[in-house]
């Protein structure tokens, strides 16, 4: 994410709750305050607003390239170029939609919690990773089970 601030609000952004300066969740709060929903929220939707801006840079790059000029090395490069485009475009969708899946988490008073276990994530975590849904252990759990569907087992 950017340098900006958790308090620099996008554009008609309505804060459920007031934050002090520089806020930062803490242990000895309780988990899932108000203030910890509210920082989180407006990291998530600062995260969005950054990754929907860098999406439509992407497709004004790929427009606005002239396909016809230059010889082939210069073709192959900028195809190159155009594919590594579109795979960060895609991880951006993926990663939107993670995004859009928090705040709704948010909204409906579940988030934080491990779709998994229903355990607390944990604030480290989430401050990490803001779209985390699951805890370390369930996680890792998630990525044994895939790996053994992968080999056959």
């Amino acid at each position: 994410m950017s340098e900006r601030s958790i308090n620099d609000l996008p554009e008609g952004y309505e804060p459920a709750v007031a934050l002090k300066e520089n806020y930062k969740p803490l242990k000895k709060e309780e988990y899932m305050c108000e203030q910890q929903i509210e920082y989180f929220r407006r990291k998530l939707v600062q995260w969005q607003e950054e990754l929907v801006k860098e999406s439509q840079e992407t497709i004004n790059n790929l427009q606005g390239e002239v396909r016809d000029i230059g010889d082939e090395a210069e073709r192959a490069s900028r195809e190159t170029e155009n594919t590594l485009e579109l795979r960060t475009r895609d991880r951006y969708r993926k990663l939107l939609s993670k995004i859009r899946k928090a705040l709704i988490r948010i909204q409906d008073g579940d988030y934080g919690y491990c779709e998994d276990t229903d355990e607390e994530i944990g604030l480290n975590r989430l401050i990490a990773r803001p779209i985390a849904t699951l805890t370390i252990d369930a996680q890792e759990r998630w990525e044994l089970r895939q790996r053994l569907l992968k080999e056959g087992r």
